[in-house]
């Protein structure tokens, strides 16, 4: 399997993950752990597009916070699986030929 694969994967995972941590009630979860992952994914997807920038450079990290008002969590959660579908989208895009 190649990074491209193990990545997209990676980022599905965590997509299944924000709806499991959204999902078990109001608010009382951290946005923290979910936007340090992305952001360490993020980071390693784009060390595969060093010499086209272009677009991966659309991607931002997201602010590693925690707001207590829960539809502030819920923005931010919606965020981080917005991206998430978006840099899967381009993995698969950019998926090397075997």
């Amino acid at each position: 399997m190649n990074v491209h694969d193990k990545l997209i994967r990676m980022l599905r995972q965590l997509l299944e993950d924000t709806h499991t941590m959204q999902s078990q009630g109001a608010g009382y979860y951290s946005c923290i752990p979910l936007a340090a992952r992305y952001n360490k994914l993020l980071a390693q997807a784009t060390k595969l597009f060093a010499e086209d920038e272009d677009l991966i450079g659309m991607f931002e990290p997201i602010p590693e916070e925690d707001p207590k008002d829960p539809a502030a969590k819920m923005i931010i959660v919606q965020r981080i699986r917005i991206e998430i579908n978006q840099l899967v989208s381009l993995l698969d895009s950019e998926r090397p030929e075997d």
